[in-house]
């Protein structure tokens, strides 16, 4: 069959546009050291946020739904956060697609049997057999627990280990952990306004194959006070950056230590924004420290 020209021009214009529409919003992946599975550099935390009762729980299934649609795919919990372990395991059994998230939750306990108890315990909330990724939330007991989850690593129960904390007073013993011991994933806070984890932490995980995830972005919602009523740079609107999270999220981003980033919410508008910082050009170090000077600037006015 003949194809004239204008038919010609018209499909190359297509295959042009499909392949800039999925370049500029396909979300970034990047790899988990010690397997070299790849991961979305944008994921949903769940501390408050997923901690309600069964009435409210069908207002959460459009952050779920929008998490999948972007190409998200990690959702942590932990006992420690009420009921999300149960309203996530209620929420995702209802997706097709159930199985294309990524579980993470955590042991939050002291002794060996409470730990597997309560592991079990989350295990059974989030309907799963299996979990992508169990940590030990904040040291809590960790030398007691971290044998267990190296037996269920083994055993094929959990894929990945890690550990937590949230407190830059924490960063040091965190290092000091992942330096010493088989650590997949090391989760900490570390957001623009708070940079402690780049005095070490951060350059550990990456010296040492760690996979890292980051909790607090927005500084428990603090960033956002700071700016509220404040215009974006004109050069990140040229960046791509059309709103606030975006700004945030792409700043801790632009540190290639950084694997994930887990950002809370409830709201759909505000989960859209989230995960389209995952996607599109990412800041280089140089711009990320023009980025702090002028979040300092707006600080100070």
């Amino acid at each position: 069959m003949m194809i004239d020209e204008k038919t010609n021009q018209s499909f190359a214009f297509f295959l042009f546009c499909t392949f800039t529409f999925h370049f500029i919003f396909s979300m970034l992946e990047r790899l988990i050291p010690s397997s070299k599975e790849s991961l979305p550099a944008i994921g949903l935390g769940t501390w408050q946020t997923f901690d309600v009762d069964e009435k409210n729980q069908s207002t959460l299934i459009p952050v779920l739904e929008e998490l999948h649609r972007s190409g998200g795919k990690l959702i942590d919990s932990s006992p420690m956060y009420g009921r999300s372990e149960a309203v996530i395991g209620n929420l995702t059994s209802k997706f097709k697609t159930r199985n294309d998230f990524f579980y993470a939750t955590k042991v939050w306990t002291t002794g060996k049997q409470a730990g597997i108890d309560q592991m079990k315990s989350s295990m059974k909330k989030m309907q799963r057999d299996t979990i992508d990724l169990m940590q030990i939330h904040n040291l809590l007991d960790w030398k007691t627990h971290l044998p267990v989850l190296k037996e269920w690593k083994e055993a094929g129960i959990i894929k990945y280990i890690g550990i937590t904390h949230y407190q830059d007073a924490m960063h040091d013993e965190l290092a000091k952990i992942i330096s010493t011991e088989k650590i997949d994933f090391v989760q900490f806070n570390y957001s623009i306004d708070s940079l402690n984890a780049e005095k070490r932490l951060l350059n550990v995980a990456g010296e040492k194959g760690v996979a890292t995830l980051i909790n607090r972005p927005f500084g428990e919602g603090r960033l956002f006070q700071t700016v509220k009523g404040k215009k974006l740079p004109e050069c990140a609107l040229e960046f791509g950056v059309v709103t606030w999270s975006d700004y945030f999220l792409k700043f801790i981003l632009a540190n290639p230590n950084v694997t994930c980033v887990i950002p809370a919410t409830s709201d759909v508008v505000h989960a859209k924004e989230n995960f389209k910082a995952g996607a599109g050009p990412i800041p280089d170090y140089n711009l990320s420290r023009k980025m702090i000077t002028f979040l300092d600037s707006k600080s100070s006015q």
